[in-house]
């Protein structure tokens, strides 16, 4: 986790990156550092594309290297990716 520059985890619900943070010990400056689904929009069949554009663009705003963006599926389920600038 220290490795990582900016975090993008989706708010299916606000809580979600809040207990996130709590659970990795990932301070709030690197996460959802646009405001997330609760600011931006959560659109559905598309929320995957929304937040990894969102982490995208963050990372090159902030000329950082590493970022993770990761959603929930439902039923218990989610899927990350890790992203890395060269």
């Amino acid at each position: 986790k220290d490795v990582v520059d900016l975090w993008e985890v989706n708010e299916a619900f606000a809580v979600v990156p809040m207990a996130f943070m709590r659970d990795m010990q990932i301070s709030r400056d690197k996460m959802n550092v646009n405001g997330g689904a609760c600011a931006l929009g959560h659109p559905i069949g598309a929320s995957g594309a929304r937040i990894l554009v969102t982490l995208l663009n963050a990372m090159e705003t902030r000329d950082v290297r590493r970022g993770v963006a990761a959603i929930c599926i439902g039923g218990g389920e989610g899927t990350a990716i890790a992203i890395e600038r060269t």
